[in-house]
């Protein structure tokens, strides 16, 4: 009743990684030009968005933007049934929820299911199951923004080895300064998400150079000792991990200082959690930091991959405490995930 005495547009984003930050960049972006409110935090569940329309949703609003997550097929098919959006948008797929859904085919099924009811997609064409969506929901007749963060010919493109954004088709490559940890699909979704509900160009480009940092994704503080805190213990997904840890090398390297990667691995990726943890841990020990793995769950795979190279605490204190004293001052330390309680 609330959403259709409002009446917003609906703007719903999926994908394996990136959707949060994806919302607030599109919340951050479209707010300049019209009113608008997205769903807070995590809260991308029948239950947190209904929470969010009833507590927040108020008369004026023009646009909401509305996290969808899933842990099955037909979740993210019930939401859009409760919240049918006007624009759906999907970031990437990935192996997050593999243990769940089996498959990376299983997984593009449960989170294309945001397409169904909307009559305009906003999608990236760099990953080929995405870019072939793009071409089916055209043939159903439904609108279709393609968006870009490889450089490939699409309506908005984010091209990160030139530096610049082109926003919308024809329109001339600007300069683009990416936020150090900010991933590019990201951007090109929510600039896609922008040029569909007409933000002026001018607008557009001048609010995207303080992109807001969801909390406990890749948030940066400085500790009042020195020492460059990274948060990212909210990234539980390879592709995710990766970056931080290339990023933090960076920020090491400007430094000229330690980096230190405290991790308990990431969990819920079926067949290829071995691998993958065993790959975070090499792309530490090859940036050049120092390993500290926390708890047991992925302590075997993280070990092999850093050639035995880590150091390994059962409690997060005990680690955080080591990662202080190995840094020093002037030090980077990435917090890359963490796991509930029950994970040993």
């Amino acid at each position: 009743k609330r959403l259709a005495k409002v009446k917003p547009t609906v703007v719903a984003i999926t994908g394996s990684y990136g959707k949060t930050s994806t919302k607030g960049y599109v919340a951050h972006i479209v707010g300049g030009a019209q009113s608008t409110m997205a769903s807070p935090a995590s809260f991308n569940n029948l239950m947190g968005l209904s929470r969010t329309i009833n507590e927040h949703l108020v008369a004026g609003t023009s646009v909401f933007v509305a996290e969808m997550g899933m842990n099955a097929e037909g979740r993210i098919r019930e939401l859009t049934n409760w919240f049918p959006p006007d624009i759906a948008a999907i970031t990437v797929i990935g192996e997050a929820h593999m243990e769940r859904l089996g498959s990376q085919e299983a997984i593009f099924r449960a989170k294309a299911e945001i397409t169904e009811k909307a009559p305009i997609v906003v999608l990236p064409v760099d990953q080929k199951e995405l870019r072939a969506l793009a071409d089916k929901c055209e043939r159903q007749g439904k609108h279709v923004v393609r968006v870009s963060a490889q450089g490939k010919k699409a309506d908005v493109i984010v091209d990160p080895d030139l530096g610049t954004v082109t926003y919308g088709p024809g329109a001339t490559p600007v300069p683009l300064d990416m936020p150090p940890f900010g991933h590019a699909v990201n951007v090109a979704v929510a600039l896609g998400i922008a040029w569909q509900l007409e933000v002026p160009a001018d607008q557009t480009l001048s609010r995207l150079a303080h992109l807001p940092v969801a909390a406990h994704r890749a948030e940066v503080a400085t500790h009042e000792e020195g020492v460059a805190i990274i948060d990212d213990t909210y990234n539980s997904n390879p592709l995710g991990a990766k970056h931080a840890v290339e990023s933090a090398a960076r920020l090491a390297k400007e430094r000229k200082s330690p980096l230190v990667v405290v991790t308990p691995g990431m969990v819920e990726l079926g067949p290829v959690q071995r691998e993958r943890n065993s790959q975070l841990a090499q792309s530490v020990v090859k940036a050049g930091g120092t390993l500290v793995i926390v708890g047991r769950t992925n302590r075997k795979a993280m070990l092999k991959g850093a050639g035995g190279k880590a150091d390994v605490f059962d409690t997060r204190g005990e680690a955080v405490t080591h990662a202080l004293q190995i840094a020093g001052e002037q030090g980077v330390i990435l917090y890359e995930n963490d796991l509930p309680d029950h994970y040993p």
